[in-house]
């Protein structure tokens, strides 16, 4: 078996952390159980570009027990859990990933997985799409599975560009997934990533949230939750409407450069905050980012603003400016979840990869019937994901009476 991971002798820690986390996904077990038995992916080959976690590996094992074969690579140079990438290895599964490797390596990897001829692909960002689109066009793909709302967004572009070269379930666009994961793992984890690398007080902090889809709507409540005066950015009037009925401030980004203490980026756009907003920054403002790729802070500005730079903390960059004043970078401006912390918990994936594997199995049930575009999953799977969760919290679902069922679908009923 061919791999290419940082240190094989980490796999012991690897393996405990994966059982830890295994044991918060009831849904994904619950799944693994069946596809153990069905084997609804019996030979099919999957390569994954994700983040290489605990939570990817009990999502990797799934579709193992469903007859997959299966690699990994990871979809972020700063991502990867090298104890986790051992412990797969040690399972028997290819994995390409090391923390803190270079963008050549980083695509070395992600051809790595292609070369293991797989029929689905598992994104987080569209680089391995990307890739089979630019340099392998000949490559043959039954489908792909897209994680995030960066790579949904680079897919919709090519679907409507007509260069789309196979059916893409976007996973993302899943209520069980971005309602959740975006909104309570990015939430949580992305204050996570800042509190592990900085140790500040988030209470009586100005916190200035540049976005306010799901993922910013996540981060300004938990950020609002810790004490925080929330300032939200946002171009779009619907949702900055949204963010003002909350209770936070609404206003330009460059209103916001002077006031604020904490920056995080989650829009999935370029430079959201650049030269002429480090040029306002108060001294000590920590600037991070929750999108996807590393192209939300302007740090090549930054850089040549500054007189200085150094690591002052684990995952905590420092830069000088000529007149004194200190701003500081989390994670090299990196995902700051995954870059400072451990992504989001266990919990939240969940339904997330549970999403994922279904997907699997909905594309090889529907293969014959897909066209070359993007694709959401049938609510059925959305619902069956979201029972599955609420049973194991301990809920239950109401259950609607006959002459209820009645009276919804009926428009002849008066007051």
């Amino acid at each position: 078996m061919n791999f290419d991971i940082a240190d094989p002798a980490l796999a012991g820690v690897g393996h405990r952390r994966i059982e830890w986390a295994a044991r918060r996904m009831p849904v994904l077990a619950a799944i693994h159980e069946r596809f153990e038995k069905e084997k609804p992916l019996d030979g099919v080959g999957v390569g994954a570009c994700m983040h290489v976690t605990t939570e990817t590996a009990n999502l990797l094992l799934t579709l193992r027990a469903g007859g997959a074969r299966v690699a990994l690579c990871a979809s972020n140079p700063l991502s990867t859990q090298d104890d986790v990438a051992a412990a797969l290895v040690d399972l028997g599964i290819p994995v390409y990933a090391v923390r803190g490797e270079d963008s050549e390596t980083f695509y070395e990897h992600i051809n790595a997985i292609l070369d293991t001829a797989p029929d689905i692909v598992f994104d987080d960002g569209a680089d391995t799409t990307t890739v089979l689109h630019r340099e392998r066009v000949d490559q043959k793909i039954l489908a792909g599975l897209e994680e995030t709302t960066t790579g949904v967004i680079r897919l919709r572009a090519m679907a409507e560009d007509g260069v789309l070269r196979y059916p893409v379930v976007a996973v993302n666009d899943s209520d069980t997934k971005h309602l959740f994961d975006n909104r309570h793992g990015t939430g949580q984890s992305s204050l996570d990533g800042i509190l592990r690398a900085s140790n500040i007080l988030f209470a009586g902090r100005t916190v200035v949230v540049a976005g306010f889809g799901d993922c910013g709507w996540g981060i300004a409540r938990r950020a609002s939750g810790l004490g925080s005066n929330v300032i939200v950015i946002e171009p779009n009037p619907i949702r900055a409407v949204a963010a003002a009925m909350e209770g936070y401030r609404v206003m330009t980004s460059q209103e916001a450069a002077p006031l604020g203490d904490v920056f995080i980026s989650a829009t999935g756009n370029l430079h959201v905050f650049r030269g002429e907003h480090f040029a306002k920054m108060k001294d000590g403002a920590i600037l991070a980012n929750a999108g996807h790729f590393d192209v939300e802070l302007d740090l090549k500005t930054l850089g040549q603003m500054a007189v200085s730079h150094r690591e002052l903390r684990e995952n905590l960059g420092e830069y000088t400016l000529p007149d004194g004043r200190r701003l500081m970078v989390v994670a090299e401006g990196r995902l700051v979840n995954l870059g400072a912390a451990e992504g989001h918990p266990a919990d939240v994936m969940d339904m997330s990869f549970a999403d994922q594997a279904l997907a699997a199995e909905w594309i090889i049930e529907n293969a014959d019937q897909l066209d070359a575009q993007v694709y959401t999953l049938p609510d059925e799977i959305d619902h069956t994901v979201a029972r599955l969760k609420l049973e194991a919290m301990g809920g239950g679902l109401e259950v609607l009476t006959q002459e209820q069922i009645d009276y919804l679908k009926s428009w002849q009923v008066g007051t």
